[in-house]
């Protein structure tokens, strides 16, 4: 059977609960690939050897390392080295137990026949890096943080259905739903991180001293942090899997460029670089030292429009003076040439953005995208009552069509990107001008004043990649529920999307067990998101991962980073 086709399978029979439920897992995960097949010099160990250092250049750095306060990335695959979930997905897409000891089925108890009621197995042998012990009062604790009312917690739309986590024992949760919820595993897996019970005071999330040195379970922990430098990790001796981790000390080094980052990796002083783009690869292709690593990517670079007035903070209820009109944000997709920004600059490797669903099997193949038509962006731009000036530029009500374009500093793919769109924007009478932010500051939380949360700004890009299952990325990014404001600090719907037809849809998603419905009700929703095009999708990309080849151990898949089974890396 083909990957490809182990995959939907294994995804289909997840989200059935109820009605078919996958294979119990081994009770011990195991995430290292095989042994080298080639035969080992006599100098050279059999398998994986212990010791070593890696270092990780990233380009981009961390506003903190709490995931319940920031969506950065590379947040994310930081906390890959030093936090755990109850589970997590493998390289084949399936979910495979982590803190958890089985994944909960119908077959083995952990899933009632109404679908409300999930028991999850604790592991007994957990420590937290602080030598406490990891029982199910962690998850109680978690929970807590997460309802605790402005605090900036992002997930507390994602639990809404989630009524209490009861624990009979340490090592027994329960988890009591109000209603059923289809996505009901990635709750406390792949959705923020799980917090040791002793980190601090709900109310206080935005302060707690975690932030900058979290406590985790995981083969590794944070000893030190140095602002614009770099983060050290050291291994965790008292970890839950035996013999794990093979590594001594990880370093994640930040550097204020992708070009920087790929010099490094070139010459030896970085093990891997951090989140390489399409554009990198003929470089990387080229490095003898450097072993490259693909695999498609859900989700993708994108334009994402504020159909709200910016402001600190937007009130969210007055419309954007000019990206208001549905007609205006329209004509913007219709004006961007994607197929010139993959050929030139992603080498022909990516595919152009179509939707926010577009990977199997929540792939949704009716949704086109958006082709170069500047006659049809100028038509409606005409419709709209924007009228060319003396210049090009156009006009209306004696306002011109001028607007801040933003995204992250340090990456040349996108500050080419941004280029090439601002020439298609001025060929259709549209003015973009470019104001490009730290990650830590556009990407940031609301305490940090980031623009994207207070939806203080007109058109932002970057990449967002959607999860293993679709229910988190719909309703996080297009709920009005999710919208940001003061009372709702950590939601993450930055676009301001609020349309009751896609809130119907995205609920009544989250609410069947039956796949091919829940596709359905998604894609519909989708599709009413590409319409209103406050998302305007550019191209797809691939998980792109370039390692030194002396790291061993590292699996390709879509839906990990550098880091997402640290445990089994290794260095000759």
């Amino acid at each position: 059977m083909s990957s490809r086709k182990w995959l939907v399978l294994s995804l289909l029979v997840l989200v059935v609960i109820g009605v078919a439920c996958q294979p119990a897992p081994t009770p011990v995960p195991t995430k290292a690939a095989a042994a080298p097949t080639a035969v080992p010099k006599p100098t050279e160990p059999a398998g994986p050897k212990k010791g070593g250092t890696l270092t990780m250049v990233a380009w981009q750095e961390p506003e903190h390392l709490n995931l319940e306060l920031g969506t950065q990335t590379v947040s994310s695959h930081v906390y890959e080295f030093f936090g755990e979930n109850l589970a997590q997905v493998n390289d084949k897409g399936q979910w495979i137990p982590e803190l958890a000891t089985e994944i909960p089925t119908t077959q083995n108890g952990g899933v009632s026949a109404d679908g409300k009621t999930i028991t999850y197995k604790l592991r007994k042998n957990v420590k937290w890096h602080d030598g406490s012990d990891f029982t199910c009062a962690d998850l109680q604790f978690t929970l807590q943080v997460i309802r605790t009312p402005n605090n900036g917690a992002l997930d507390t739309g994602i639990f809404a259905d989630l009524d209490q986590v009861e624990c009979p024992d340490p090592n027994t949760a329960v988890l009591k739903f109000k209603n059923f919820y289809a996505s009901w595993i990635r709750l406390f897996s792949g959705i923020g991180p799980i917090f040791p019970k002793n980190a601090g005071k709900p109310e206080d999330l935005k302060t707690w001293a975690y932030n900058r040195k979290p406590n985790g379970t995981g083969p590794f922990k944070v000893t030190e942090f140095v602002t614009g430098d770099h983060i050290t990790l050291e291994k965790n001796t008292a970890y839950w899997q035996p013999d794990r981790p093979y590594l001594d000390k990880v370093i994640v080094r930040i550097v204020p460029s992708s070009e920087v980052a790929m010099q490094l990796l070139k010459n030896g002083e970085a093990d891997i670089m951090w989140n390489n783009t399409e554009a990198d690869m003929p470089a990387l292709e080229k490095m003898t030292n450097v072993k490259l690593f693909d695999a498609p990517q859900a989700g993708g670079e994108r334009l994402i429009l504020n159909a709200v007035k910016p402001g600190d903070p937007a009130d969210n209820k007055t419309p954007h003076p000019i990206l208001g009109d549905v007609k205006v944000r329209q004509a913007i997709a219709f004006g961007i040439d994607k197929k010139t920004i993959i050929d030139k600059l992603l080498n022909g490797k990516g595919l152009p953005g179509s939707s926010e669903l577009n990977v199997d099997p929540y792939n949704c193949t009716d949704i086109k995208a958006y082709a170069f038509d500047q006659t049809k962006a100028k038509a409606l731009l005409d419709e709209a009552g924007w009228k060319a000036g003396s210049d090009g530029i156009r006009v209306k009500d004696g306002n011109r069509l001028r607007l801040k374009y933003q995204t992250t500093t340090g990456n040349k793919l996108r500050e080419d990107s941004q280029v090439l769109i601002v020439e298609n924007m001025k060929a259709i009478g549209v003015e973009f001008f470019i104001e490009n932010q730290p990650s830590s500051l556009l990407l940031g939380g609301w305490a940090a004043n980031s623009p994207r949360k207070k939806g203080n700004y007109d058109i932002l890009m970057y990449t967002t990649n959607a999860s293993i299952d679709p229910h988190a990325q719909m309703y996080t990014y297009f709920h009005s529920k999710s919208i940001p404001s003061p009372d709702n600090q950590g939601g993450i719907n930055y676009s301001r999307w609020n349309d009751p037809d896609t809130d119907k849809l995205i609920d009544q998603a989250g609410s069947l067990p039956d796949w091919p419905a829940r596709k359905d009700l998604y894609c519909k929703a989708a599709a009413r998101v590409v319409d209103g095009a406050t998302h305007i999708y550019l191209y797809q990309r691939f998980n792109l991962q370039g390692f030194n080849a002396r790291v061993q151990g590292w699996l390709a898949t879509p839906w990990g980073g550098p880091a997402w089974n640290a445990a089994d890396l290794w260095v000759k």
